[in-house]
């Protein structure tokens, strides 16, 4: 993303944002932005507004809210946006040749770094599975997808855990801690789901 940046004339926080919204047409405000890539409100403002300046972003009135800006993507800030977020896509290809196995046993390491960053007050709380109100781990025992995600009402596997999740709700702090609990004591916390 970072070589995808560098030759759109891009800092890195921009080309976050450009890739960011091009997968929202709707736009999102300011905050969620912020949120989204984890830096401050006061960082993002001077991100979107040199983007702005750019002609990649627009800022709209939220019909929802008169004090309120929805942040879009320009026709070009979305054709640039598109292809930075490409860029990312080779490391999901490099992803498809491992193991089913090792793509497991790499998402639970991603999981368990960015939930100690988190605690540690590194970054902000990601929209993981395991910090959301609808997670409800090892609910399934014994089947392959042990999980449940109480917002779609289904059973979800390891393999289906989900880093940024749309739908997220974060859980007050003492249900994060008994929902980590209940997911990493299981045995295994994550399994490998058969290939069909």
């Amino acid at each position: 993303m970072w070589v995808a940046a560098t030759e759109a004339g891009l800092n890195p926080s921009q080309a976050q944002v450009l890739s960011l919204l091009a997968t929202r047409p709707a736009g999102l405000r300011p905050k969620e932005i912020a949120s989204h890539i984890g830096v401050s409100p006061a960082s993002t403002a001077d991100t979107l507004s040199a983007l702005v300046r750019k002609g990649l972003l627009f800022r709209d009135p939220d019909p929802r809210d008169a004090r309120a800006v929805i942040i879009r993507t320009s026709p070009e800030g979305l054709s640039l946006g598109t292809s930075i977020a490409r860029a990312s896509h080779r490391v999901a290809g490099a992803l498809g040749t491992l193991s089913p196995e090792a793509q497991a046993n790499l998402l639970l390491t991603q999981i368990t770094l960015i939930r100690q960053l988190q605690l540690a007050g590194a970054i902000p709380v990601q929209r993981m599975c395991v910090s959301c109100r609808h997670f409800r781990p090892h609910a399934h025992p014994g089947k392959a997808s042990s999980h449940h995600c109480a917002f779609v009402n289904a059973a979800i596997g390891g393999r289906d855990l989900r880093l940024d999740c749309g739908e997220h709700e974060e859980a007050d702090p003492a249900v994060q801690a008994a929902t980590w609990a209940t997911f990493i004591s299981g045995s295994p916390p994550l399994q490998a789901q058969p290939s069909t």
